[in-house]
């Protein structure tokens, strides 16, 4: 087997609405006869589905998807669904798509996949233990904790959207633009670092909730053995050592009652840390109460790990029989953590007359450590409910003291359901990023949603999101989108929007190139500076990393024509189609359907219930538009050259189509389009008449606004107009224009990238002999073909249109394809040069005969 392709799609996408791996994997005449039956007995957990697939003549491609998903499964990493698909024109590829959990495995389980069924299919051994444990090693490795996870759940169940931000660290981004929050384990965007800074020191904790009136433990700070000898004597009662600033119960030892017992303690404390506490034990139990956003949200009741003997077992079997709990896993991965036998549990054991050899009697407990924290095997016992109002107050007015808005207050008393100055208990830390496996999953007692109290504090009622408009289609995507972006910011908000141009946030441009994917798209969501994102959304886009949002407000979709067929399985226009159909499917609040396109039109019996469509059309008396107009639906359409917004029974005018610049006067019927569908696409996201009439009026298309865009440019009385046009419709769009412009020739200067088929390469030829009166063919890129190969076919096409051969020529530099064009024009002529890159090409085919020209359109682009 061999892969020919793989993406990781991350986020909704044409085969998915969740992240996926698709893989195009051809099986290269593999034959395994009997491999179904081996596959089966190495892997007995495949479903059932899976086994039907394994028949003796089956191909070993075939099984690859059930492997991919089995293997995540067992790497404890497992995705959510999987499919094979065949490939169009290739009897032994197939297209798979699996889910995935951690796209890190998912892409080394594609690997391991294929290299288990190339040994099954030659009868070799293959070791699926070491596999996984490999693959499980790496799920650990960029595994979410549980903590963190305990937050993301609760922000996904709220609508919250959020993303990683890096693979190695528990960082995220919780809702976008700027009402985004940020979250590093439990430790908030709005936690103060000063906070966080005191938590870490304990005797300045201790200090300041002294003076707020917290019972705290007496102790002080020591940097030798025999200062600490010196202040538990002092203290006169038995004491804990600990360091100054470390957390999760490293180097904690208590109830030190003896000179060597404090030695020992304060040696273990040294090593985690150069300054070292030593205060007053407070007897009792320990508890932990979570404080978040000035709010108790749980308490519960920490138990230091232990074993309770069976008469039989040593306490180092009843330890190992414990750790094998799948509930307990290494560090805090888990919803408890293994129980270390080290020196500390060894030192705990002697305390109480045992070992590791100790055979304990039945029902008779022994302790592993000295303190209860759920990092080194505690267990936890939910305690909430018998928390006292002064406990409350005490705990709140802790974390005020400290300055945390999110706090874990540790507490030593005898009983927690008791007022704690009765029974002499105490605050004993307030820690900053307290973990809450303990209250989500507690041993005992009732669970408390403490990632939805996070969450909560965070956000309140808010979902964190921007409004976001995503506009698709095949042509006018980076004009609508600049349209929609422009009355938004003249309406006041922040914007941030992509285009194939570039990444523009409030109308400055912050990235250059074609930013119509996935990680533009996240750029934007992730700026705190934009309040409204307008996203174009391409079919590139689409199908290399899938779309970069979980839903949008509003989606646009202007029209589905020929394009980029036959690349990435798209083969026809009805495939097409369905890639558009992605964005319109992740709308929540309107959809916006070209009347007059088929396919768009189809679109809306797959939308979800509640979620408006809003057609839009040229024609006044469209049968899609009128019909659904009259039952009550909106729409836009041209009447005359009035653009009107109709709902049921009112039909408002928002402007003449000639006030607007980007309509070229009302030539450029497919701007008009454009505009008409920004305008639904506003009216659907509550702006005024009054702002996108205005909006639409101020919207200048020219190079520095929408580059590539029927930008205009005077050469000597030629009217040149330079567009990014690569298509079929582009071309025939942009000819029905320039013909309204003169009563003179129209030249085209036209090109196609080389990744169009042969066909389509024709069809270009075809449209544009149609629509100009003389044709100059240059060379585009070549993706992939020869040079001038391109070129040719699309004169091919010209040709077979009858064009007069005196009509046509190629010119393969586009440079001299222009001068040539310019050449074939006099004055009042109308030059359409398409498939430009960048003004450059204008401006260099102009500078040897006219630099004064080449300077001047240059310098109005900055």
């Amino acid at each position: 087997m061999k892969v020919i392709e793989k993406r990781l799609l991350r986020g909704p996408n044409l085969f998915t609405e969740t992240p996926c791996l698709m893989a195009v994997v051809d099986n290269l005449n593999t034959k395994g006869r009997g491999f179904g039956a081996r596959l089966l007995a190495l892997m007995p957990g495949l479903p059932a589905a899976a086994a039907v697939r394994l028949s003796d003549d089956a191909l070993p491609v075939d099984a690859l998807e059930p492997v991919i998903m089995e293997l995540q499964r067992l790497a404890d990493a497992p995705g959510v669904q999987g499919a094979t698909l065949a490939v169009t024109g290739h009897e032994e590829r197939r297209r798979i798509v699996c889910g995935y959990g951690v796209e890190q495995v998912a892409s080394e389980a594609l690997r391991v996949g294929v290299k288990l069924l190339t040994a099954l299919t030659r009868d070799e051994p293959f070791d699926l233990d070491a596999a996984v444990a490999a693959l499980r090693e790496l799920a650990s490795a960029h595994a979410i904790g549980t903590s963190t996870g305990a937050v993301l759940d609760a922000a996904q169940r709220r609508g919250i959207p959020s993303r990683r931000l890096t693979d190695g660290a528990n960082l995220f981004q919780l809702g976008w633009g700027s009402r985004q929050k940020r979250l590093q384990a439990t430790i908030t965007g709005a936690t103060n670092s000063i906070a966080v800074s005191i938590a870490s020191d304990k005797h300045l904790t201790k200090t300041l909730l002294a003076q707020a009136g917290v019972p705290v433990p007496r102790g002080e700070v020591v940097m030798t053995s025999a200062a600490a000898q010196r202040v538990a004597r002092r203290l006169g009662c038995a004491v804990v050592v600990k360091p100054l600033d470390a957390n999760q119960g490293k180097g904690v030892t208590v109830d030190c009652a003896t000179p060597d017992s404090v030695e020992r303690a304060f040696d273990h404390a040294r090593r985690h840390g150069r300054r070292v506490i030593v205060e007053q034990y407070l007897r009792g139990r320990d508890y932990r109460v979570l404080v978040t956003g000035g709010r108790i949200a749980a308490a519960s009741w920490r138990r230091p790990p232990g074993v309770t003997g069976d008469g039989h077992s040593t306490i180092r079997a009843l330890v190992e029989r414990e750790n094998s709990n799948p509930a307990r896993g290494d560090g805090h991965t888990n919803i408890l953590t293994k129980i270390p036998l080290d020196a500390l549990a060894l030192e705990t054991l002697a305390s109480q007359g045992y070992e590791l050899d100790t055979v304990l009697t039945a029902g008779i407990g022994a302790d592993l450590r000295g303190n209860a924290n759920l990092s080194t095997g505690g267990t936890a016992e939910d305690v909430t409910d018998l928390l006292p109002e002064e406990t409350r107050d005490i705990c709140i007015r802790a974390a005020r003291t400290i300055g945390l808005d999110i706090a874990g207050i540790d507490i030593i008393c005898d009983d927690i359901a008791l007022p704690l100055r009765d029974q002499r208990g105490g605050v004993i830390e307030v820690n900053a990023a307290p973990g809450i496996r303990m209250h989500q999953y507690p041993s005992r007692g009732a669970p408390r949603d403490a990632g939805d109290a996070i969450v909560e504090a965070i956000f309140g009622a808010d979902d964190g999101r921007i409004p976001v408009v995503a506009v698709t289609g095949t042509n006018g995507k980076t004009t609508t989108s600049l349209l929609i972006e422009h009355v938004v910011r003249l309406a006041g908000l922040r914007t941030g929007v992509t285009t194939t141009s570039g990444v523009y946030l409030d109308g400055q441009l912050a990235y250059e190139g074609d930013c119509t994917g996935y990680h533009s798209a996240r750029s934007v969501l992730g700026s705190p500076d934009v309040d409204f994102a307008v996203l174009e959304t391409a079919r590139g886009g689409i199908l290399k990393r899938g779309l970069a949002y979980d839903r949008c407000d509003v989606a646009v979709v202007l029209n589905v024509s020929a394009d980029h067929l036959g690349l990435d399985g798209i083969d026809t226009i009805e495939d097409l189609a369905r890639v558009k159909a992605v964005v319109a499917a992740r709308a929540t609040r309107a959809v916006v359907l070209n009347a007059e396109d088929a396919l768009c039109v189809r679109m809306a019996d797959t939308l979800a219930d509640g979620v408006e469509i809003i057609y839009f059309a040229l024609d006044a008396e469209d049968p899609v538009l009128v019909p659904h107009i009259e039952h009550g639906g909106r729409g836009v359409y041209l009447q005359d050259s009035t653009i009107v917004l109709a709902g049921g029974m009112r039909h408002e005018a928002l402007l003449d189509v000639r006030d607007m610049p980007v309509s070229l006067g009302g030539r450029a019927r497919y701007n008009i389009a454009n505009a008409m569908a920004a305008a639904a696409a506003l009216m659907a996201s509550g702006f005024s008449n009054h702002d996108i009439a205005a909006g639409l009026r101020g919207f200048v298309s020219d190079n520095k606004h929408n580059p590539l865009r029927s930008n205009l440019y005077d050469v000597d009385g030629v009217t040149v107009v330079v567009d990014y046009a690569h298509n079929c419709a582009a071309y025939a769009a942009l000819a029905e224009m320039a013909r309204a412009m003169t009563a003179g020739r129209l030249v085209g200067v036209v090109a196609a990238p080389g990744d169009r088929r042969d066909a389509d390469l024709i069809d270009i030829g075809r449209t544009c002999a149609a629509g100009f009166d003389e044709l100059v063919v240059y060379d585009s890129e070549a993706r992939g073909r020869a040079k001038g190969e391109s070129a040719r076919l699309i004169a091919r096409g010209a040709q077979l249109a009858k064009i007069a051969p005196d009509h046509l020529q190629i010119e393969h530099d586009v440079h001299c394809a222009i001068r040539l064009g310019l050449a074939r024009c006099v004055p009042g002529d109308v030059l359409v040069f398409g498939c430009g890159s960048s003004i450059s090409e204008l401006t260099e085919a102009l500078r040897p005969t006219r630099p004064d020209l080449a300077n001047k359109i240059e310098a109005a682009a900055i």
